[in-house]
């Protein structure tokens, strides 16, 4: 079923081009709607279903909401995700409301021709929280921020892909900060790899938090906090900082009810992370800016810190905890 939009490398290398090749029947959305696309699975049986995160979660709240009869859906093997990272929560909650389909994930970027990795799951490996194994001819190492060094399995650092679905490099662009001439190509994402090959998306490099020296990636910071359960959704970035040059600052979304405070926001992150990473300062919001993909907007919480801390309510504790 395409649900995607074909002008994005998620769906056109799919859709447009990759099922259509093997003569796959493509079943196409005009546009998504969880009571259509469950009808839609049951009068056409479909079997595989590629997604991004909001409208994973709009399929788990269709089924939670009884929109989902198992008897429509019963045809579907498998969904996919891609396109933007997705909690550990939403994909416990998708397990949960669809215990027979094959949930995986994927990785690959318009620069690698949407060619990266696949998840695979087996009866005796099952990680779903990971975007999964390399693709064929797909080459990858995790490069070390600073000294440039290959790490080893378990390790965090700036993921680079090397194979045949590789650019060339940006129109009229002579950068090649991120396509280098012996043709790897830096992503600017970090991960690692654990033993049994499976990738790992921490985060992203520009996205990285430099507190007094140490790296602090968003995501990391994210997941403790949305298994919170008083937070319905959660963003975390940097904010300048004279003593320590930038401090983790969360932007919380609390569910319809909730009296949580920041210092217990602060508190609960605290009890779970080492020390420099410690959340400083906390603003609560009606909403996280987010793409149509998922991905949220770092940017705008950046640019609308000083705006969102002023009109909002906020707190911080200081830099030399």
């Amino acid at each position: 079923m395409a649900a995607l939009p074909m002008s994005h490398v998620y769906g056109l290398s799919l859709f447009a081009v990759g099922l259509l090749s093997i003569g796959a029947t493509v079943v196409v959305m005009r546009r998504f709607d969880a009571g259509d696309a469950v009808a839609a699975i049951g009068r056409y049986k479909v079997t595989h279903m590629p997604l991004v995160p909001p409208i994973m979660a709009a399929m788990v709240r269709a089924a939670a909401a009884g929109g989902v009869p198992p008897s429509q859906v019963a045809s579907l093997v498998q969904v996919s995700c891609g396109a933007a990272p997705i909690t550990a929560a939403l994909i416990h909650e998708f397990l949960q409301a669809f215990p027979k389909v094959d949930f995986i994930q994927g990785y690959g970027m318009t620069e690698s021709t949407a060619v990266g990795t696949r998840g695979f799951n087996t009866s005796k490996h099952k990680k779903y929280t990971s975007v999964g194994l390399l693709a064929p001819n797909m080459h990858a190492k995790i490069v070390h921020l600073e000294s440039s060094s290959c790490l080893p399995p378990g390790f965090s650092g700036e993921l680079w892909l090397h194979g045949p679905g590789i650019m060339k490099g940006y129109l009229s662009d002579d950068d090649d900060a991120c396509t280098r001439k012996d043709g790897w190509l830096r992503t600017g994402d970090i991960a690692y790899f654990d033993l049994d090959g499976y990738l790992y998306i921490v985060g992203r490099l520009k996205d990285t938090i430099k507190y007094k020296g140490f790296q602090i990636a968003p995501g990391d910071l994210e997941e403790v906090l949305i298994h919170h359960p008083e937070i319905l959704d959660v963003a975390v970035t940097s904010a300048e900082d004279e003593e320590a040059g930038e401090i983790p600052v969360a932007f919380v979304v609390r569910r319809s009810g909730s009296n949580l405070s920041c210092k217990q926001v602060m508190e609960y992150v605290a009890k779970q992370v080492a020390p420099y990473k410690r959340v400083r300062k906390v603003v609560f919001v009606e909403a996280i800016p987010k793409s149509p993909a998922g991905k949220v907007l770092r940017r705008l919480l950046r640019n609308s810190h000083d705006t969102a801390a002023a009109a909002t309510s906020s707190c911080s504790i200081s830099s030399k905890l």
